[in-house]
């Protein structure tokens, strides 16, 4: 399959960001994972495929171990950003919405390369017993404390996964403040650190700002996002931008996406989001502010 997010990534983005690019350094990628499973989930293209191979997840893991490649969880990672430490060669690991495939495939080897990583909990999904929902097995709360107590990080993702776009601000104020609480009783620790589900609506300021304000309130202190790149000291340390893999990423294309290469996707998506949103707010104005009277 052509793709052109690879073919630009690789052939022209990358060479750029080699030779006019910032300092590897100063920004540190964090990578976003979902299901470590054979599961087909997502669209057709594989820019929108949220599952990875057990087998690929292990060929990814010990590529960036063999690469020097070492791990940090969020507020390490945002504590050397803003000290200026160098984060070459540092990396990320995120996984959205709690698949128990992270605790049958993924676990052994990040525990044989020596990673870390920080799983993002939809808590209604998460129960005393299995749960499978829509084809897909979720972790226990067992599960989820024995991950917690051999060093795995756990985050909120809301309590049902909604578009928060949907969603009135009381429920807002649930989805958001339920699912820490929840976390922070079954796991007998702080929750500080978020995962907004659904594409993140950057181009909706009222609503970032509104859901920057609760996350202050209820006590986060991290959050990652699905804005495209590799997170920098000058990013909103509660909307972090992130880098989508999956099972198409090979070596090569992995490798661009951590050196920066696939950040230029970032400004063409913006852009989508952006006349999408004006046209719906053009749609629902009233007729008679958005039609200039015949002369």
């Amino acid at each position: 399959m052509l793709r052109l997010d690879r073919t630009a990534t690789l052939y022209l983005s990358s060479p750029l960001t080699r030779i006019f690019g910032p300092s590897q350094g100063m920004r540190v990628p964090i990578l976003m994972y979902h299901s470590i499973s054979g599961n087909l989930f997502g669209m057709s293209h594989p820019f929108y495929q949220i599952h990875t191979l057990p087998a690929v997840f292990s060929e990814q893991m010990r590529w960036l171990r063999n690469q020097g490649y070492r791990t940090l969880d969020l507020g390490a990672a945002w504590a050397a950003l803003t000290s200026g430490a160098d984060l070459s060669k540092t990396v990320v690991l995120t996984f959205d919405d709690g698949y128990r495939d992270f605790y049958t495939e993924a676990m052994d080897v990040l525990t044989q390369c020596g990673f870390t990583a920080t799983v993002f909990l939809a808590t209604d999904r998460i129960h005393p017993t299995y749960a499978r929902i829509e084809g897909a097995d979720y972790l226990t709360w067992s599960e989820v404390r024995e991950l917690h107590r051999q060093g795995i990080c756990f985050g909120s993702h809301t309590v049902t996964h909604p578009d928060l776009r949907s969603l009135e601000p009381e429920e807002l104020e649930y989805e958001i403040g339920q699912s820490k609480e929840v976390i922070e009783q079954n796991l007998g620790a702080a929750v500080d650190s978020f995962s907004y589900p659904f594409s993140f609506p950057e181009e909706d300021k009222n609503l970032v700002r509104f859901v920057e304000d609760l996350l202050e309130n209820f006590g986060f202190e991290y959050g990652v996002s699905t804005i495209l790149g590799k997170a920098s000291r000058k990013c909103n340390k509660l909307f972090l931008p992130r880098l989508p893999v999956n099972n198409w990423d090979d070596s090569q294309l992995l490798q661009a996406k951590l050196a920066g290469g696939y950040d230029w996707l970032y400004w063409p998506q913006l852009l989508k989001r952006t006349l999408w949103h004006n046209a719906a707010l053009m749609e629902s104005a009233p007729r008679s502010r958005r039609v200039k009277p015949a002369l």
